[in-house]
């Protein structure tokens, strides 16, 4: 049992490719049903995987569809690029979405997933410049503030103040931009990694004068089963609450949903 103060949830990220748009309709409707925290896509506009020409769809889009569709589950891009769109417009398509999926007067479920990019393909095909990875990192310091301030300017403003996660690992940046911004960060590193960037992104937290302890701590997972089982306890240790799996067509391994939702289920019960 976990004795964390925040709850653990579980994330299931739906990657648009290789699949009908009915399809991930449909299994967004059934991850809600079964229980899922949250609901992620991602932001590109080719196939990370399989057929790199197969069949793929766009993911603001997608995410508006996604708030109309769903009534208690959150939702969000893990993650949409920064460099994709202009901040102010970006901080207004959040906040329309987050509108969208405000039923019946409740507050928007919108998680406001952001990294700086790194897929070249979606850059050269779309004429976008792709530059350096610190230069991709730099805007997105430059862009958040400019989000945050858009979001205070809106009428109607956002139906609560939207979480933003980042996404990303880097030690002299990207971190210093979760401690300075996210309310939720995403980290890909295995434990042993995590567990020392943990301890970076506290120095940085304590340079920024924020207390760590409001920003949550979400990881990528290969799910509950066999050998990742105990790099999900330990992870538990360190503080981790967002444990998020990736699916993708043709599989979409709804098992693998279920036993990650038991395990959920059985460290909060």
């Amino acid at each position: 049992m976990t004795t964390t103060s925040r709850p653990v949830r579980v994330g299931v990220q739906i990657a648009p490719q290789h699949a009908s748009y009915a399809t991930i309709r449909d299994t967004l409707a059934e991850l809600e049903d079964l229980g899922v925290d949250i609901a992620f896509n991602w932001d590109h506009f080719y196939p990370l995987s399989g057929e790199p020409d197969g069949l793929h769809f766009e993911g603001w889009t997608m995410l508006a569809a996604w708030a109309e569709q769903t009534t208690r589950i959150e939702f969000g891009p893990l993650v949409t690029c920064n460099s994709y769109r202009n901040p102010d417009l970006l901080a207004d398509m959040a906040r329309t979405v987050d509108h969208i999926s405000a039923h019946d007067g409740d507050t928007g479920r919108l998680i406001f997933g952001i990294g700086s990019g790194w897929f070249e393909r979606d850059y050269d095909e779309y004429g976008y410049e792709f530059g350096t990875a610190g230069q991709r990192l730099d805007a997105l310091s430059e862009a958040l503030p400019r989000i945050e301030a858009r979001w205070a300017k809106l009428n109607p403003a956002p139906t609560r103040d939207i979480p933003v996660l980042i996404g990303g690992g880097g030690e002299k940046k990207t971190l210093r931009i979760v401690a300075q911004h996210a309310d939720i960060w995403h980290s890909f590193a295995d434990t042993e990694t995590l567990e020392r960037k943990l301890g970076i992104l506290g120095e940085w937290c304590e340079k920024v004068e924020r207390p760590m302890s409001e920003i949550e701590i979400s990881v990528g997972t290969r799910g509950a089963r066999g050998d990742a089982l105990p790099d999900m306890d330990r992870q538990l240790e360190l503080g981790v609450t967002l444990f998020t799996l990736g699916i993708t067509a043709p599989e979409l391994d709804m098992q693998g949903v279920r036993e990650l939702i038991a395990w959920r289920d059985s460290v909060t019960s």
